[in-house]
């Protein structure tokens, strides 16, 4: 039994079922700002309803978001304590910032922001969920930096004595050019993601005629920000490719299967490879696209695979550095695939609810309610790509993954541990889905004074439900 596989499947298990609330709450932090704004300034009953209905999942994804985030730093140390003795030092300042800065910030503010209503001055209360919706960005920002470090180790020396990593410069690790890109992208991302839930639950009440006001206006928020994010995701998808082509071009090859260097080169739509995975046999591609994306010259060389292969075992000894190139390419596909038909179908749904009209044909009311697994795929496949296209490496060019495990964990605790995760976390989604689900179907608080009175707050009814 492998050790090493099984701790690689724990951490992303772990880590994908982490990012599959965390866009959600990231991105509805800064949505339930931009609400509980437009209710402050017009003081319009549906723009409150709104604030108190969306705030349910937004609570659920933070809450289940926070506690397998804790799980994570915990597999840091057990199951990865080599690499923690080497990066520590490094690894450990920006998570120590999203600590006591970050975290403190919006766990502060999303507990007066809570209990908040009808006891702080509107303005007080709004601002708490602004620094919530400042504080969720913040954490962000602060663990990218640590995930982008693993991607570009920058800022730091190795100290021949203790063979350990030292931090000796805290601005570049801040701004890592890795970071400084890839942080707007998993914004917009996010954003996306949570845009998509917006959409798909008014839809569901829509398609049903219920709670139209508070709904259509949902829908037509939704669908504007997930068109918005959608286009970032490209922008920001674009400038991400061409700083990762320069640090990692290993990755970016095996995201093409691109085997050898080439001008001129073309975006594969689809490949058909070997079974071995070394050697393409059919694809359908854009000419010039890859050269464009890679340098921003349609003529620009991209480095191949084998190249690049030769090049690191004579510059790190002998070895396979090349990813499972199926996972990278593919899952770099199934990103953008699903990111594109999302933005295409809140491209669509603009159109289509334009001028106070909601479409007739059942259709695309379940269009739009699939926008919501898809723009979350669409998150989770990025993250599948960004992890494994980095392989073997865990920290790239100075630490292998398999230098990274423990060395005094059996394979079969990681094994059992692994199992009860699996079970642990399948119990865990079960009920925050139902949860979502459950007040999801509820709708927006009704009419009247039981609107807004402090008895009915929802965030609080969850909260005591916790």
């Amino acid at each position: 039994m492998d050790g090493l596989l099984f701790a690689r499947l724990q951490f992303g298990l772990t880590t994908l079922y982490h990012f599959f609330f965390v866009p959600v709450s990231i991105s509805l932090a800064v949505y339930l700002a931009i609400m509980q704004t437009a209710w402050y300034r017009t003081g319009k009953p549906k723009y409150l309803k709104m604030v108190k209905f969306w705030s349910k999942p937004f609570l659920i994804c933070f809450a289940v978001g926070v506690v397998t985030g804790i799980v994570l730093e915990f597999e840091f140390g057990m199951n990865w304590s080599e690499y923690s003795r080497f990066v520590g030092d490094v690894f450990g300042a920006p998570l120590a910032m999203e600590a006591l800065l970050a975290f403190f910030l919006e766990a502060t503010f999303i507990g007066l922001w809570i209990f908040g209503w009808d006891r702080l001055p509107k303005g007080v209360h709004l601002a708490c969920i602004w620094c919530v919706a400042i504080g969720t960005n913040l954490s962000a920002y602060f663990i990218l930096t640590a995930n982008s470090w693993m991607q570009n180790p920058v800022g730091f020396t190795v100290n021949a004595e203790s063979g350990r990593a030292q931090l000796t410069d805290i601005w570049a690790v801040l701004t890592n050019p890795v970071a400084v890109v890839a942080y707007p992208h998993i914004l917009v991302g996010a954003l996306l993601a949570g845009a998509a839930v917006i959409i798909g639950i008014s839809a569901w009440h829509l398609a049903r005629g219920q709670h139209v006001e508070v709904m259509r206006t949902s829908l037509r928020f939704g669908l504007f920000m997930a068109l918005a994010a959608g286009i970032g995701t490209t922008i920001t998808g674009d400038m991400q490719g061409k700083v990762m082509t320069e640090v990692q071009p290993m990755k970016m090859a095996a995201a093409e299967a691109l085997w050898d260097s080439k001008s001129d080169a073309s975006f594969s739509l689809f490949t058909v490879g070997t079974r071995d995975a070394t050697r393409e046999v059919f694809s359908v591609r854009v000419p010039y696209l890859l050269s464009y994306l890679a340098d921003g010259d349609i003529h620009a060389k991209v480095e191949g695979i084998n190249d690049l292969q030769a090049e690191y075992a004579q510059r790190f000894g002998p070895g396979d550095y090349t990813p499972y190139v199926p996972i990278t390419y593919w899952s770099f596909r199934y990103m953008i695939g699903l990111g594109g038909v999302t933005t295409a179908l809140a491209l669509l749904g603009i159109w289509l609810t334009r001028r106070g009209r909601l479409p007739g044909n059942r259709w695309v009311w379940r269009a739009f309610i699939w926008t919501t697994p898809l723009a979350i795929l669409a998150n989770s496949f990025g993250w599948i790509f960004t992890e494994m296209g980095r392989q073997p490496w865990a920290v790239f060019g100075e630490m292998l993954t398999r230098e990274a495990l423990s060395p005094s964990v059996p394979a079969w605790q990681v094994i059992s541990s692994l199992g009860v995760f699996a079970v642990l976390y399948l119990v865990i989604a079960t009920i925050a889905l139902r949860l979502i689900f459950r007040y999801a179907k509820a709708g927006p608080p009704p009419d009247g004074p039981a609107a807004t009175s402090e008895a009915e707050t929802p965030a609080q009814q969850l909260t005591f439900a916790y």
